[in-house]
């Protein structure tokens, strides 16, 4: 069937704060189109790098008074939030929602609404769902029925750096290589990539007018929890794991266990449990009469694992974690992220004023290693290079290629240098044999009047228990190494300072 070629020239999205939300708000810039993010409070935009492009309004779903000038001149209405683990009644107000946003966008003459809902077992009675499944599928049936044009998406587990799923899957095959785990590992489910549910809801805007009906969405695969979490085990390269299936766990005992093992919240672990005691298969692939699938999609599960690691496999610290880039891919973390999406990254960050000039400050960071040391704990470090060697490992022997200067890519000891911008940021990649991956990252910004401040951040993504084991056995030891770095780092560029200016006193942080 041909796309129509006229398309919705504005989009009004909700849950633009949300998992999906930001990260759909600029699939559709990218697609021509003019957005508005329909939002509680503005100020939580703030940090996201398409804040500029967008227009915002102030309105909340569940409160019907503020919703009418969202839809001014709006085309097409993305609903994208849900009452997931909000507690007791959250279903009639999910339905309340829905009924005010349906009824706010036929008045205002919207053309369609996109709401992307969860994909619905073929053989359950709605009464026997899990509170969740149903409703998300009431809240479609309310949106079909405004009296607006809707498609709604039904979709499983999306697989993808944030989703709530996914992230609870990643915990548990990353923390745990052995595991007693509830009957429900072994139900079926066709997980999807957030690649390809971005890439549906994104095409969904060109629909014909009268579509109005659910599509299921889904990956190329139909896979048990147990094979998602044998394969990410090996895409991710840990040891396979072992799984004992208890039939005996409910889903309130399995939601509680999941949040024993994740930094998932809880309230969002048991509808997700709840969930998937259901085979969640999709039973239709009419979207493609209308967006037909491009070549390599949908993306398979292995495929989109990768996507959702790769930030971590190309040694790069995630936005979230860093500020010095911003996301590439909708696979990729996003600075507003809730702190337990991401997988786990260890940190341990130090900050000082320092008396000296930032140009003092920066000769002394980007002089580190080799012949200089690393400011601190020189026995620590001596026998951390040599139990490096033991294992076989580069060890500290390799020292620096230039006493004074570094550049993107030379070796310094058991570091390479990532990234560097001279009289700002020097970050190091570890080479040392760790079960996971490590940097440090040494930062000077000005402060005060002349002075400078220093940041020094150890960050440590650890690969499977074993890298969670060494982060909590050498943490002791971090207040002597990166501590005493720090300060030796501020002293040697304090001296360094008064020797060449013997009369200035004036500077912070003495």
């Amino acid at each position: 069937m041909p796309v129509p070629t006229t398309i919705p020239l504005r989009c009004l999205v909700t849950g633009a704060t949300g998992y999906l939300g930001g990260r759909l708000v600029p699939e559709l810039l990218a697609a021509g189109y003019t957005v508005r993010c329909l939002v509680r409070d503005p100020g939580r935009l703030r940090d996201h790098p398409w804040r500029a492009q967008v227009e915002t309004a102030t309105g909340d779903v569940t409160r019907p008074d503020t919703l009418a000038g969202a839809f001014e001149g709006v085309d097409l209405a993305y609903y994208l939030v849900h009452s997931l683990g909000t507690g007791p009644g959250f279903e009639a107000r999910d339905r309340a929602a829905a009924q005010a946003f349906g009824a706010a966008a036929e008045r205002a003459g919207v053309r369609r609404i996109v709401y992307l809902g969860g994909l619905q077992p073929s053989d359950v009675p709605a009464e026997r769902l899990s509170p969740h499944l149903r409703s998300r599928a009431e809240v479609g049936r309310i949106l079909r029925e405004s009296g607006v044009p809707t498609a709604e998406l039904r979709a499983a587990v999306i697989i993808g750096s944030g989703s709530a799923s996914f992230e609870m899957l990643r915990y548990l095959t990353e923390r745990l290589p052995v595991m007693v785990t509830p009957s429900w590992v072994d139900t079926r489910i066709q997980p999807i990539a957030v690649r390809d549910v971005l890439r549906l809801l994104t095409g969904a805007a060109r629909l014909p007018g009268d579509v109005n009906r659910t599509f299921d969405i889904g990956g190329p695969e139909i896979l048990t929890y147990r094979q998602m979490m044998d394969r990410y085990a090996r895409v991710a390269g840990l040891r396979r794991r072992v799984i004992v299936p208890v039939p005996v766990l409910t889903p309130r005992l399995s939601s509680h266990w999941v949040g024993l093992v994740t930094p998932v919240p809880g309230s969002l672990a048991r509808p997700l449990v709840e969930s998937l005691r259901h085979e969640v298969v999709c039973t239709e692939h009419d979207l493609a009469r209308y967006l037909p699938d491009p070549p390599g999609a949908p993306i398979g599960f292995d495929e989109s694992v990768r996507l959702a690691l790769k930030r971590i496999r190309d040694a790069e610290v995630a936005t979230r974690w860093s500020s010095a880039s911003l996301p590439g891919a909708p696979s990729d973390p996003l600075p507003t992220d809730p702190d337990w999406a991401g997988g786990s990254l260890y940190q341990d960050i130090r900050e000082r004023p320092v008396a000296a000039s930032p140009a003092a400050l920066w000769r002394v960071v980007e002089g580190i290693g080799g012949e200089n040391g690393w400011y601190s704990f020189p026995l620590g470090w001596a026998a951390r290079g040599l139990l490096d060697r033991l294992v076989g490992g580069v060890g500290l022997r390799r020292g620096r290629r230039d006493p004074d200067r570094l550049r993107v890519g030379d070796s310094l000891d058991f570091w390479r240098v990532e990234e560097i911008e001279p009289g700002r940021l020097l970050r190091l990649r570890a080479e040392m044999r760790l079960p996971g991956l490590a940097w440090l990252e040494l930062s000077v910004g000005p402060y005060g009047d002349g002075g400078a401040r220093y940041r020094q951040r150890a960050l440590f993504h650890p690969h499977g228990l074993a890298g969670h084991a060494y982060w909590w056995a050498v943490a002791p030891f971090h207040a002597a190494v990166f501590g005493g770095m720090a300060r030796n780092i501020a002293r040697r560029a304090c001296d360094s300072a008064r020797a060449q200016s013997p009369s200035d006193r004036s500077h912070p942080g003495r």
